[in-house]
């Protein structure tokens, strides 16, 4: 079993900045890529970035704005969040696409909480 343990949401105001980190935790044989989801409310689930051996992939809503890294050692990828919108504002899900005893398929953790708003 993969968990995924997610951390750093809140509120935060117009123009600010937050960090959120996603550490991966149990049986794992191989990382093909970690990344962070979003979803609001009435809305489906969108890709918000990831990063694979290949580099960084970004959604267009938050070029320039977001970062995503990651520590291999830890297994952990982060997500740094600057001039957040009110419309940033959703749940963000960590993601992890590997093998864990041999079978490949998405894991994902229990979502964080980001509201944008004054």
């Amino acid at each position: 079993q993969v968990q995924l343990v997610e951390s750093g949401g809140g509120l935060v105001q117009p123009g600010g900045s937050l960090k959120l980190s996603c550490t991966a935790s149990g049986s794992i044989d191989s990382i093909r890529a970690m990344g962070w989801y979003r979803q609001a409310p009435g809305k489906e689930r969108e890709l918000i970035a990831d990063i694979t051996i290949g580099g960084t992939n970004y959604a267009d809503s938050v070029k320039g704005r977001f970062t995503i890294s990651r520590d291999n050692a830890k297994n952990t990828v982060y997500l740094q969040m600057d001039s957040l919108k009110p419309e940033d504002t959703a749940v963000y899900y960590c993601n992890l696409y590997g093998s864990s005893q041999f079978m490949l398929r998405n894991y994902w953790g229990q979502g964080t909480q980001v509201t944008v708003s004054s």
